[in-house]
């Protein structure tokens, strides 16, 4: 009799690289923080990398940008609120030094990182280089995937 695959031995042994976004969308240190606004906004995004010189000096998140945003109550013209975006360079408001993770690091590992420190996205580096980011929302995906297995096994074998 053959032995049926339990789906959730089969997660436990996967990497970071199963879940990861690969190449992610990036800024540089000197670039401000209405283009790192934009780029959040326009592809959704919650983190960004940042670089220097090729390599990860930081990461910006959404609350990053949401912390040093001006009140909308504060009496700042339009232009003066816009200003603050344009003139603020990402390396002022960005998380310096980011916990970062490799490719071929358990998943369980990755999601240990992210409880354990609070945050929202492990840069994914190999050989110093930036190859990814994983997020909270990709371990709700590999969650998914554990709790959904089972379900979708059992009603395939009915």
């Amino acid at each position: 009799m053959a032995e049926k695959s339990n789906p959730r031995n089969e997660l436990l042994t996967f990497r970071v690289r199963d879940y990861m976004t690969a190449e992610p969308q990036t800024l540089r240190v000197e670039q401000s923080l209405l283009e790192a606004v934009l780029m959040l906004r326009r592809a959704s995004l919650r983190h960004i990398p940042i670089m220097e010189d090729g390599r990860l000096v930081g990461v910006l998140s959404d609350r990053d940008v949401a912390r040093v945003a001006p009140s909308l109550l504060a009496p700042l013209s339009p232009d003066e609120y816009n200003r603050v975006f344009e003139d603020t360079p990402v390396g002022r408001v960005m998380s310096k030094n980011p916990i970062s993770t490799t490719a071929d690091a358990p998943l369980a590992e990755a999601v240990g990182l992210l409880y354990e420190n609070r945050l929202g996205c492990l840069p994914v580096l190999e050989e110093g280089k930036l190859i990814g980011i994983i997020t909270r929302v990709d371990m709700l995906r590999a969650l998914h995937d554990l709790i959904a297995s089972p379900a979708s096994a059992s009603s395939s074998e009915l």
